[in-house]
């Protein structure tokens, strides 16, 4: 039975685009197909002009949640900041490691590993990883997830100055006020399918 049949999306660049909806109607599979972690039976993705996921420079682009984070054993949350910085050819000081760890509450869990923090502390690892980085296209699931209120507002902030640097934003949520105070626009999974 498919999860996914005639869905149509197109998210210009430079903007950002809020999938919501029920769970268990296919937004984390639609995510999953477009950053190229799932491959669908049919239709045609096409993701800054090539199919997803095929090459390393899709990966140097596109930054995702979709997938749960893999921690390196006896890496502390600043080591992997620094590697996530490192791996992207930035330089961890040049590229805000410490700022970013503070913007995210962290910086007093920098020489924790990340296995010992809250799911709540992991979530906002999680996206200063993920914000971190260089991308143009964010694809994240849920980001909202596991944020107290304060949190929310924060990170719906971030992914607003993401927007309004040139990068294109595509997530799902729950959350209809986040997704609207980040900047993306609303879609439901139902609007999608043609």
């Amino acid at each position: 039975m498919p999860v996914l049949a005639g869905v149509a999306l197109t998210v210009p660049a430079g903007t950002g685009v809020c999938v919501t909806g029920e769970n268990g109607i296919g937004k984390s599979t639609l995510l999953r197909c477009v950053s190229g972690l799932q491959r669908p039976d049919g239709g045609r993705i096409r993701v800054l002009g090539a199919a997803p996921g095929g090459s390393p420079g899709f990966w140097a682009a596109v930054a995702t949640t979709v997938e749960p984070p893999t921690w390196y054993p006896g890496l502390t949350t600043r080591e992997h900041a620094e590697l996530v910085c490192r791996a992207h050819g930035q330089d961890p000081d040049d590229a805000g490691v410490d700022e970013a760890l503070e913007r995210f509450g962290l910086s007093g869990h920098a020489d924790a590993i990340p296995p010992s923090l809250s799911s709540g502390q992991k979530q906002r690892l999680t996206l200063a990883l993920v914000l971190l980085r260089p991308s143009t296209l964010l694809i994240l699931d849920e980001p909202e997830q596991r944020l107290d209120s304060d949190g929310r507002a924060a990170v719906a902030g971030m992914l607003a100055e993401y927007l309004a640097t040139g990068g294109s934003l595509l997530m799902a949520s729950h959350d209809e006020r986040f997704a609207e105070a980040s900047g993306a626009a609303l879609t439901t999974m139902a609007s999608l399918v043609r």
